[in-house]
């Protein structure tokens, strides 16, 4: 049975050509790729690689300076984080939420805009496997190359299931019968027209965006173009924990903001958006313009009812009446 693309090189003994990484006693990384006949130096002393050839996961070397090194294949993480880079990556914990949150399956058809260094597509690739297909586009041809040479160099060779065009989604996106989008881009709401012609009814948008006003106007443009649902938008941020006998506590550095993640769902053809029962903010229309149903007197004397409730509490209220009076 045939293995599937980079199987091989996750297990049995390191061979030449795999990348290994050395965690020295103070837990400092450094990655290497296996070359028979070559030596790997420090400042602490030198080693063979041979002593690794043929050598199990987990294996202690020992420097001439009598230095441990702790060897292992770098997880997809620890690749990510010390690959050569043209764009910033997309950080672990947010390719595992897109992995997840936009249902990325064995088998989709996954459309990327936005490739960067690669670091996403290796997540996306790995989740749709080789019965899959993952259409990346990248605008930058420098960004390309990086990204190409990165997911070759993970996987040992070109992923069947991936396919790196350079040019503009807008100009370039082909493709049809789309189970998942993900866009990493400066304007992901400038490409809403083809995605939504690309997209499966039920088919998932993801949107990854670094700034508040980025999301804001996603968001937005997702709600007036009428062929998605109701967006939902979120972030995630990791703090490690030191844990030393009773010593417990929080690290000092986390990884706190990278972007804001956000999916939306493909309606049906012909289908409208379900009506939105929610009281907007002040000033989010104008004032002769107001979302259907939306009674601003009565809103206010439910508020003025229930002046120690909160204002989520008030749409509660407003939705209930309006329904008992519909």
């Amino acid at each position: 049975m045939t293995q599937p693309t980079g199987a091989a090189r996750r297990r049995g003994p390191f061979q030449v050509g795999d990348q290994v990484q050395l965690t020295d006693p103070k837990g400092r990384h450094h990655t290497i790729t296996l070359e028979a006949g070559k030596a790997f130096h420090t400042h602490k002393g030198a080693f063979s690689h041979d002593e690794l050839i043929g050598a199990l996961e987990g294996t202690v070397v020992r420097t001439t300076g009598n230095t441990q090194y702790l060897a292992l294949r770098p997880l997809l993480p620890d690749y990510v984080l010390s690959m050569p880079r043209g764009a910033a990556v997309v950080y672990p914990k947010d390719a595992g939420q897109i992995v997840t949150m936009a249902d990325i399956f064995p088998g989709a058809r996954v459309v990327e805009a936005g490739v960067g260094s690669g670091a996403l597509s290796m997540s996306l690739l790995r989740a749709v496997g080789d019965s899959g297909s993952l259409f990346s586009y990248e605008r930058r041809e420098d960004f390309a190359g990086i990204a190409r040479s990165n997911v070759e160099r993970y996987f040992g060779g070109p992923h069947p299931a991936w396919k790196l065009t350079l040019g503009d989604l807008q100009d370039n996106l082909v493709e049809t019968e789309i189970d998942r989008v993900v866009l990493d881009m400066l304007a992901p709401w400038e490409c809403l027209d083809v995605v939504s012609k690309a997209l499966v009814p039920g088919g998932v948008i993801c949107c990854y965006v670094a700034t508040t006003t980025q999301l804001s106007r996603t968001v937005e443009a997702l709600r007036e173009h009428g062929t998605f649902t109701e967006p939902q938008a979120w972030e995630s941020m990791v703090r490690n924990w030191h844990v030393e006998g009773l010593a417990v506590r929080p690290d000092h550095r986390m990884i706190g903001h990278t972007g804001f993640l956000l999916t939306s769902r493909r309606l049906a053809d012909g289908v409208e958006p379900p009506l939105r029962r929610r009281r907007p903010a002040k000033g989010a229309y104008g004032e002769t313009e107001a979302p259907e149903k939306v009674k601003p007197g009565r809103f206010l004397k439910l508020a003025e009812d229930r002046a120690d409730a909160s204002g989520e509490d008030y749409v509660e209220d407003f939705d209930r009446v309006a329904d008992e009076r519909d």
